[in-house]
């Protein structure tokens, strides 16, 4: 896989396997990558769709804590994975600049869901960041 991004897509692609299907992530992954040769980049994506699920309860927590008067069955399920999956960046990923995680994830939502979804998901995540004590400001 060439890039971090399109791991994350990877990542994204298995976690919504997942919610719709209740499969564990290691099956969903072998499934939809079959013998494609893995690299740090696949790796990379396997961690983060796992550690994501591992920690959901947790990660919701902090959606919840941000998303004000939007109950979590009302978010958009990409939405809310898209979310999952950057605040488990910020949290278990320490390599990956806060800033780096929050574009990504605004770019996923753009892509996958509505322009209006960068926004919100853009609005989440400051805050979320903000609550974790890490700068989202440019160095």
């Amino acid at each position: 896989m060439k890039s971090r991004h399109a791991a994350r897509e990877w990542a994204l692609r298995v976690l919504y396997a997942h919610h719709l299907s209740g499969s564990p992530i290691a099956s969903i992954y072998e499934d939809l990558l079959g013998k494609a040769p893995r690299d740090a980049n696949l790796q990379f994506a396997l961690q983060l769709a796992e550690r994501t699920v591992e920690h959901e309860r947790d990660l919701d927590s902090h959606i919840k804590r941000r998303a004000e008067k939007w109950d979590l069955t009302r978010i958009a399920i990409l939405d809310h994975l898209i979310l999952r999956m950057a605040i488990c960046e910020f949290i278990f990923f320490e390599d990956i600049p806060l800033k780096v995680s929050i574009n990504e994830a605004i770019e996923l939502a753009k892509k996958y869901s509505t322009e209006q979804s960068g926004r919100f998901v853009n609005g989440i995540l400051d805050a979320v960041g903000a609550d974790l004590g890490q700068k989202t400001a440019k160095p």
